[in-house]
Parts: structure tokens; sequence; C-alpha cells
């Protein structure tokens, strides 16, 4: 009932657009995500630039030092003086690009969150598509931060693994040519096995985010469940089921790992045997024994050096391209988790304000929901200010038609109306402001009773809780807790009974004050007794508004009107005096 509520308020990011959400693929799906920081990223990697170039004139410098140095030749003073400057700026410069990358990331982490967030708040109770809430919270937090050097990195290096290695090889034409050939024969090794092992690293990546998203799921619904599973003394079981995903997640992991190194040996394997070549030709020139120019020496001592000494920045970007690219494959396995959330359909909304200042009239002409769903060509009237029970099996749609007059499932055909105005014309989120909602199990949050009442009405004063609270009958218990009000609940309202639950979550019910009432089988997990004095309770809060009713039991005592759904077709609807038979002859 909290995220119903968290759902109906109207906050500034749901005013912001959504991005195009139905990208070709994952990729462009990141894409599109990199383009909002495009700026930053297009500068860290022109801070990676000014860093490779100064590191470069620091080489230089250094060669023009060691070089007659090592050969007892007379040298000059001068580039000792210009050493300190390249290292400071090679220095500033890679900081600026590590601190533009990881401010990008940040900030396009952040947005993929609200983005999800705000999916979140329009899918509301439909948001179970999605998957189990441990799933979901996996997506929004462990797998968002996965993509963390993705977008720090890769982007501003798929520049740099250009740019950096092209100044190289005109400096290396312009001293050696046939260094340059070498380097440029052998450069594209290195990108296509990153590219074979990378596919694999994607496969395997992509099937550990779903084993973590899982486990989350699992774990998730162990600790809710924690007492029912003490009571039933099944812990053993669950405890052997989540040691044998923990065991699936852990194999997993180290399969991306295997990957991982295997791709950084392979890299490393290449880049070693290029500059080893380049090394053996510049040793044989300046010994002067190459085969094809005995006694001559090629490449001069100084330029030899510098050449021996830039030769691995030549494939650094490379190489580190393939350490970023598992970053990629590591992105792009966590957005197709994430791009499951992204493609769940959000429900059309009008733009028209309905101000209900009294019970509402409901009406259903011919509804069906769309893709095979389990309400089909429902037509029903309901009075303003009557109560309706809506009975059937289970799967039968009761929950469904709920959800079509929430906003959350969209009809395929046909239509709902309220006072005779379609709800496909209705702005939904003030629409469902003018909805009291019950579910099966409310919502709680970890804090006091007040901030869990307040959930309903965050302006309500302490005696409005306690006149709503004197109402359900919880005033006397509240009293005698030590801190009152202020006394806290754990998650999912422990420290309370079933039944005091449900009392108080029609007690922030009752904050809101609505005209129409929906109530998904509120009792259905108590006790005989407490169901039917919470069943009682909501009958007599419930007079003077439009209430529907969603129950197994057949005692229609209070109801004005009964609805029976059979395979999600109307059987049955009429007053309840005569849904008795009708239930005998549908053997419900």
């Amino acid at each position: 009932m909290a995220a119903f509520f968290v759902h109906s308020v109207k906050i500034d990011a749901l005013c912001n657009p959504l991005p195009r959400l139905m990208m070709h693929s994952n990729k462009d799906w990141l894409t599109s995500q990199q383009q909002t920081q495009a700026w930053r990223l297009k500068l860290a990697a022109l801070a990676g630039l000014v860093a490779s170039l100064a590191l470069m004139a620091q080489f230089w410098l250094l060669a023009q030092v060691l070089g007659p140095l090592i050969l007892g030749q007379e040298w000059s003073l001068t580039p000792i003086y210009w050493l300190p400057a390249a290292l400071g700026l090679r220095l500033v410069a890679q900081a600026i690009k590590d601190h533009l990358g990881n401010s990008a990331s940040r900030l396009i982490r952040s947005q993929i969150r609200q983005q999800l967030m705000q999916r979140l708040s329009m899918l509301g109770l439909a948001r179970a598509q999605a998957g189990a809430d441990g799933a979901i919270a996996s997506q929004v937090l462990e797998q968002v931060d996965a993509m963390d050097a993705y977008f720090s990195r890769y982007y501003s290096q798929k520049l740099l693994v250009v740019l950096v290695p092209v100044v190289i090889l005109i400096l290396m034409f312009w001293l050696s040519p046939l260094v340059a050939s070498i380097m440029l024969l052998t450069a594209p090794l290195i990108p296509v096995f990153m590219i074979l092992v990378g596919q694999r690293a994607a496969k395997a990546n992509r099937e550990q985010f779903q084993a973590l998203s899982q486990l989350g799921g699992q774990f998730l619904d162990n600790v809710r469940g924690l007492g029912h599973l003490l009571l039933l003394s099944a812990q053993p079981q669950q405890q052997e089921r989540l040691a044998q995903a923990s065991e699936e997640y852990r194999s997993r992991t180290m399969k991306v790992l295997r990957q991982a190194f295997l791709s950084t040996s392979v890299l490393e394997l290449f880049s070693s045997i290029a500059i080893a070549l380049v090394a053996l030709y510049l040793g044989l020139g300046l010994l002067g024994e190459l085969p094809w120019a005995k006694g001559q020496v090629p490449v001069p001592f100084t330029a030899a050096l510098f050449i021996l000494l830039i030769t691995p920045e030549f494939y650094q970007p490379l190489r580190q391209l393939g350490s970023d690219y598992h970053a990629k494959a590591q992105a792009e396995g966590a957005a197709e988790v994430i791009m499951g959330l992204y493609h769940c359909p959000l429900p059309a909304q009008g733009s028209q304000e309905l101000q209900l200042s009294s019970a509402p009239s409901l009406s259903c002409q011919n509804l069906s929901l769309a893709g095979g769903g389990r309400l089909k060509q429902l037509s029903w009237q309901l009075p303003a200010g009557q109560k309706l029970a809506i009975l059937g099996a289970s799967g039968s749609g009761k929950s469904s038609l709920l959800q079509c007059l929430l906003g959350y499932q969209t009809p395929e055909t046909g239509e709902l109306l309220i006072n005779q105005q379609s709800l496909a014309q209705l702005n939904l989120d003030h629409w469902r402001r003018q909805i009291g909602w019950l579910a099966q199990q409310p919502d709680w949050i970890a804090g006091s009773l007040a901030d869990n009442l307040r959930l309903a009405k965050p302006q309500a004063s302490d005696s409005e809780l306690w006149q709503a609270l004197e109402l359900v009958g919880l005033a006397s218990l509240i009293q005698q807790l030590p801190q009152r009000l202020n006394s806290q609940l754990g998650d999912q309202g422990q420290g309370l009974s079933g039944g005091q639950k449900q009392r108080l979550a029609i007690a922030r019910l009752l904050l809101q004050d609505k005209q129409l009432w929906l109530l998904d089988e509120p009792a259905a997990h108590l006790d005989p007794q407490s169901r039917a004095q919470i069943r009682q309770l909501l009958l007599d809060q419930a007079a003077g508004r439009t209430l529907l009713y969603v129950t197994h039991d057949q005692d229609l005592t209070g109801f004005d009107w009964v609805m029976i759904l059979q395979q999600g077709r109307l059987a049955y609807f009429g007053p309840s005096a005569q849904a008795s038979q009708a239930l005998k002859e549908l053997a419900l």
C-alpha cells in the first residue's frame, strides 16, 4: 500500500520525458545514455591525448640526456630542465582525464537510476512483470554500478586508441619507416583477438547478472519469509537451495574472471612479441648486423633509445582498450537485464482531471485486456455509493480488474467509465490520488507507526492519526506501547500481528478519506475470526463510498451487488440477494 501512495505523489522526476526506450540493441541504449555526457567524455579523451603527448616529450627529453651520456659524448642540461615540466603536465592531464571520466560515469548512472525509478513508479502495481523485488533491486543497484568502468573509461579510450597510435606512427615514419611498418602490421592483431575473446566474455557476463538477479530475489524472499520457514522447520531446505544458488553464482563469476585473464594474457603476448621485434631490429641495427645492411646503423643510438622507450606506449592504448572491452561486455550484460524493465509496457493516459467530491458510479463496456489478458468482454454497471463483492477462482481476473481501474493495465478493447467519463481520458496520477487502495499484503517501511500512517497523508496531525486508530480499534493498544505513535516497525511491518497490520492499513486508508475504495482480498491471510472482524470493519467504514471488494468469502452480507468472474468472463453480475444460486451453479 505504501508503494501505491508513493506512486500517487507527483514528483519532479515524473515530469521529465523518458528517453526513447525501445532501442535496436543494448549497444544503442548504452550509446544513448553516454551521449548525455559526451562533452565530458570528449574532454577526458583530449586530456588523455595531452597526457600521452607529454609522455612522448618526456621520453624524447630522456633520450636526449641518456643517449650522449651512454656514448660518452657531450650533452646539454636543457632537456633536464624541461623534464619536470613534461612530467607535471602529464600528471595534471591524467588527473583531469580521470576526474572527467568518473564524474561523467556518476552522472550517467544517476540518470539511469532516475529513469528506472521513474519507470517503476509509472508501472506501479504492474511492476511484478519486471521480476521479483530482489531482482529489481539488483538491477537498480548492482547492475547499474556494473556500468561504471564502461562509462568512465571505454568511450574516451576508443578515441585515444586511434589518436595516440597515429601520432606515434607519424613519429616512427620520420625516425624509422621499418619500425613504423612493424607497428602497423602487428597492431591489428590485438583488437581482433580482443573482440574474439570479448564476445565470450559478454555472454558470460550476461549469465552472471541473470544469476545475480535470481540470487537477490531468492535471498529477499527468504528474509521476508523467515518466520514462516522457522515455523515450518523448512530452513535446512532453504539453506541448501540458497547454497546451490550461491555456488552457481560463484561458478559464473569465476568463468567471467577466467575470460578476463585469458583476454589480458593474449593481448600482452601479442604486444610483447611486437615490442621484441622492434627491439631486435634496433639492436641488430646498432651492431651493424642487419642482413640487408651489414656494417650500417640505420637508426642512431639516441633515436633508437627514444623508439625503444615509446614503442610500448604505441600498444598501451590497445591493451587498455582490451581491458576496457571487458567493461563494455559487462555493461552490455547488465544492460540486457535492465532492458527487461524498460520494455515493460506503460499504461496509456489522458490529460483530464476528474475530481471526486462524492461517491462515483462505475461502468464497464466490452472490456478485454491486451496480449491474451485474463479479462474478456466484460460489461457491467455499479451505481454510486454501492458495495460490490467480486468473486472467482484464482486467476479468473479479479485483481486484473482492479489494476485496470487503477490504470496499471490498458484495455485492448472496450473502456471503463467513471461517472460516465472514460478512464482513458484521465490523467492517471491525478486519478490514483482519488482512490483508496488496500492490497492483500500492504507495504510497510522500517520506521515508526506515525511514519507508516503518514504515507497516506504526510501532513496529518497526531490527533488525526489517533482518530483513525480509534475507528479501527487500535488506539487502546497503541496507547499501551512505551513510545506510542513513535513505536518502531520493522521491514514488512514486523512487530505487529497479521490482524493488527491489516487494521493499521485500514487506518491508513481512512486517513485519505477517498470516495472510491478498491480492496484486493485484504483479509485473505488471516484466521477466520480476524477475517470476519476486518471484513465487517471495512464494510462499516465504507458507508457512503463506492466499494469494490475482491474476496473468496461467500458470506455476502453487507454487499449490494456481486460479480462472479470465471476464466476472465462475467459469469454473474446482480444483486447480492440473488447471488447464492449462481454460486451453487458455478460450484464456487
